[in-house]
């Protein structure tokens, strides 16, 4: 989201005094030597937990294509050219490939209003409509590869271009309008067999099945339970709600997660930027970011909700994980308050060996840090017993040592640092409880997956442009420092003062998930391998600001990039192009780059049918204005016209479908 990105001059130091330890963990292959390859190529931890989790009808093996993958899988390769750079106002794929529009903001989720370009849909038609600047995504499979639902978030809006004049005259329509823009979409999706006289649906072709049973939208007006410790505490209570244990809506939901009994998992990150509080704000406000300004939006106008001032206890009820069961379309979806409060970006769950669920979760904003949540009990165990194990369970927030181990800080009421602290202050304040604990600052956790039989997490680290600037400055453990303000030394994890190209890092495990220790290293530090002042130790292909990260059944790991959109191909990004996704492999560290998105677009939400030959990516915000000023009505397509070219109205997000035209997998 172009709003918290950060920006500035590529700084030139060096940093020789911390060059050893990084070169150390770099190269710190012990842990990994003769098995990471062949281990985390054949992990089919992820997909197999979500075949298992769906009905029935969903589990079809494959078998064929199951052994070659596994025989694949013990070398995963990359085999396809790499994409230049692109500046282009269009999606780049390699030679062999195919990319094609699948649903774009403002088409139908199933029977219902089409989508009309000058913007001039009702509020009630786009509660019905897939919603605006989409991200993270499952696919979930009802059988196998050839028909599944799609589960995607839509994380904020471009008011500018969600209405005919933008956002002049407002009113309460608009307001609606705009918060059921945000969400999650939900359609099915089907692989057409072949009707030779049409030719959209010849084999191969993937179509939104319209009508479908399952489709539906949750948007910032669906009634949502609040679930967990933290229901019914009173610092969630508002005038509307009294019982603090149901909210409307969910915003702002960035990357995602899902479950071995096959539920979504929505993050809320960036939620704090809809409300507006005029007087001084207390400290739990700073720690989130509450502020008088907000990010522009003007719902606060029309919906007293969002004026913290009258309700000050509304942006407690977001910044939750939230699950969704998308097989039950009328199911009411629940926040998950055992995960805490925070500026979620993804909730990978990872099943440990002993049958407990592990989350991994990134708080995506300068300085901020890594979680882990372990389930009580099993998680069979604890679903016989009626209780959802996102309920019962430990939070855990990750310190980084500069010898290379890493330990799980516990965020409980005994731990000694949280001396006085409830359970419900501890997952109300998450941030403040971390701060307390002595967790390691990071430059804004991002995207987080697994290559689960190998015990090993991969997460990325966008940028931090007040890493080792001055003068120095910590969150401070009292939890009073203001959101993203800090302005922390380098560290053995964060090893670059001014950190404009991020890093990506990974940890690992001997025995299991849920161990309270862990090794780590440095998988790439990101910016241009050619340039010696970037300090990259890229393999290949330039990139930075890497954010959505998916390793594959191969063990390919995918990552896709988050530039900022006033310093696409600019400033220290120049000659980078527009935003893209590359793929790297997991043990040589080679990469190259298979995508390049349109003009001032991110690649944001990957995910893979079962036997790799679909890959759905997400397109979000093409033709952002690179002041982040909403855009203009009058111009709409001044920064770009994808997906529909002269004959549409305004870019619209959209996601899309990459298929090899030989019908091979993805990546080979």
């Amino acid at each position: 989201m172009a709003m918290i990105d950060d920006e500035g001059v590529s700084n030139q130091s060096e940093n020789e005094h911390f060059q050893d330890v990084l070169d150390a963990r770099l190269s710190r292959r012990g842990f990994l030597t003769g098995g990471f390859a062949t281990a985390a190529a054949v992990s089919l931890g992820g997909v197999e937990a979500l075949l298992k989790a769906v009905p029935a009808s969903a589990q079809e093996t494959e078998e064929a294509d199951d052994t070659e993958a596994r025989i694949e899988g013990r070398r995963p390769l990359i085999g396809f050219e790499s994409v230049p750079v692109s500046s282009a106002d269009d999606v780049v794929v390699p030679k062999g490939y195919t990319a094609e529009v699948l649903i774009a903001w403002g088409d139908p989720v199933s029977n219902g209003p089409t989508f009309k370009q000058d913007a001039s849909n009702s509020a009630a038609d786009q509660a019905r409509q897939w919603g605006m600047h989409n991200d993270g995504l499952v696919y979930f499979p009802i059988v196998g590869s050839q028909r599944g639902l799609i589960v995607q978030n839509n994380e904020y809006t471009d008011d500018g271009l969600l209405f005919p004049d933008g956002v002049n005259n407002w009113t309460q329509e608009k307001t609606n309008k705009s918060l059921n823009a945000h969400g999650v979409s939900i359609i099915e999706v089907t692989k057409r067999t072949g009707f030779p006289w049409d030719w959209k649906r010849r084999r191969g072709k993937w179509d939104v099945v319209r009508p479908s049973p399952f489709a539906r939208r949750i948007t910032g007006m669906t009634p949502i339970e609040i679930g967990g410790p933290a229901a019914g505490d009173p610092r969630l209570m508002t005038s509307d709600d009294p019982t603090g244990r149901r909210v409307l809506g969910t915003l702002n939901n960035c990357a995602m997660g899902f479950t071995p009994w096959g539920t979504y998992l929505a993050c809320e990150e960036n939620f704090n930027g809809y409300f507006r509080k005029n007087a001084a704000q207390t400290n739990l406000e700073k720690r989130y970011g509450i502020t008088a300004a907000g990010f522009g939006y003007l719902w606060h106008t029309t919906d007293k909700r969002f004026r913290v001032d009258e309700e000050p206890n509304e942006p407690n009820r977001f910044g939750w994980v939230v699950e969704i069961d998308p097989f039950r379309p009328h199911s009411t979806p629940v926040k998950r308050t055992a995960l805490g409060r925070l500026k979620h970006e993804g909730a990978w769950v990872q099943e440990a060996r002993n049958g407990k669920i592990v989350v991994y979760m990134g708080d995506d904003e300068r300085n901020e840090y890594i979680y882990r949540y372990v389930s009580n009990l099993p998680w069979r165990q604890a679903r016989a017993q009626g209780i959802n194990p996102l309920d019962d369970g430990i939070l855990y927030v990750a310190k980084f040592h500069a010898d290379g181990v890493g330990e799980w800080l516990p965020l409980t009421t005994d731990n000694p640092r949280l001396a006085g602290w409830s359970l419900n202050d501890i997952l109300i304040n998450t941030r403040g409880a971390a701060d307390a604990a002595g967790a390691t600052m990071m430059d804004r956790p991002e995207w987080i997956d697994t290559f689960p039989k190998d015990l090993t997490a991969i997460a990325t680290l966008t940028n931090n442009s007040r890493r080792g600037t001055t003068p120095p400055s910590i969150n401070n453990p009292d939890g009073t420092t203001s959101a993203g303000s800090a302005r922390p030394p380098v560290d053995a994890a964060n090893p670059r003062a001014v950190n404009n190209y991020g890093h990506i890092i990974r940890w690992y495990y001997r025995q299991d998930w849920t161990e309270p220790t862990f090794g780590w290293d440095i998988f790439s530090l990101a910016g241009d391998p050619a340039n010696p002042a970037h300090g990259s130790t890229i393999f290949g292909d330039k990139y930075g600001s890497p954010d959505g990260i998916y390793v594959d059944r191969s063990g390919l790991i995918w990552i896709q990039t988050d530039v900022s959109t006033s310093t696409i191909n600019a400033g220290a990004y120049a000659g980078f192009g527009n935003n893209q996704m590359l793929a790297a492999h997991p043990d040589t560290r080679e990469t190259r780059r298979f995508l390049v998105g349109p003009s001032q677009c991110e690649i944001t939400g990957v995910f893979m049918t079962p036997d790799r030959r679909t890959m759905f990516v997400g397109i979000q915000h093409p033709g952002e204005r690179p002041d982040d000023l909403p855009g203009d009505p009058l111009n709409p397509k001044q920064f770009s016209s994808w997906p529909d070219g002269p004959e549409g109205g305004r870019p619209r997000s959209a996601l899309i479908v990459v298929t090899k035209d030989d019908g091979g997998r993805i990546g080979s």
